[in-house]
């Protein structure tokens, strides 16, 4: 079974639409939502009519520039011995958490985006 191309676009739609939403509780809601926000009209706007390359590029390099500034936060996370305790609540003593939090949800946006490169490129 085989799923589109706008299948695939509405889940990653509804994902980083979610993304966003659950950002609004975050200590800097202004920052984060409308990042998910733009990626999910990326995602919902390419079913409908084409993305120039050239904008999918500076996005993808903008949210991969964006991750690499938390880079060393997630770096500090991945020494520590309770790696579970990204799952759980925000602990201000532990910037490493929030950092590495948003360093892998920047990642998670910038294939998103580079989803919709790579299936420009096969239409």
């Amino acid at each position: 079974m085989k799923i589109s191309k706008k299948a695939i676009n509405i889940i990653l739609f509804l994902l980083f639409l979610i993304f966003g939403i659950v950002q609004l509780n975050d200590p800097d809601p202004y920052i984060w939502f409308p990042l998910y926000l733009i990626v999910a009209g990326i995602c919902l706007y390419s079913n409908y009519r084409t993305i120039p390359k050239s904008i999918l590029l500076i996005i993808i390099a903008l949210l991969v520039a964006f991750a690499l500034y938390h880079f060393s936060l997630f770096l500090d996370y991945l020494k520590t011995d309770h790696k579970e305790e990204i799952f759980g609540e925000m602990v201000y003593d532990k910037p490493y958490l929030e950092g590495s939090r948003e360093f892998l949800g920047l990642l998670i946006a910038a294939f998103g985006v580079l989803f919709q490169l790579k299936s420009s490129k096969k239409a």
